[in-house]
């Protein structure tokens, strides 16, 4: 049980110190209540009621989100292979290219079907 003493410690600080922020925000912030202060800011703008099921959204944000799913797993596994590069031998090698071959060829698909194109 000693060597969990500091981590609990750390714990019981910083739950401590939350308290006191939370409690010091609430008796010295300031109490300026006023309709502007709660009403919705929309870019300077009076915000315009939601449609019920909250309004459609364009294909082409799910379209760019895909695309930066595809392009972050193809970063999540170049990165360990370029660290463990000298280690691993010509199979990674040829491998690796592989599968910057194929994340290329989508890259080229989806270049030519539009996809990265926002207007």
């Amino acid at each position: 049980m000693s060597p969990y003493i500091p981590i609990l410690g750390v714990l019981v600080f910083s739950a401590a110190l939350l308290a006191v922020m939370v409690l010091a925000s609430l008796v010295i912030g300031p109490r300026r209540h006023n309709v502007t202060k709660y009403s919705a800011y929309e870019c300077g703008m009076d915000p315009t009621p939601q449609p019920v099921g909250g309004g459609r959204f364009p294909v082409k944000y799910y379209v760019t989100a895909m695309l930066f799913i595809i392009f972050d797993i193809e970063v999540v596994f170049l990165y360990p292979w370029a660290v463990a590069f000298d280690r691993l031998g010509l199979f990674a090698l040829v491998e690796m290219i592989l599968f910057v071959a194929t994340v290329f060829v989508a890259y080229i698909y989806v270049f030519r079907r539009g996809g990265l194109d926002w207007d």
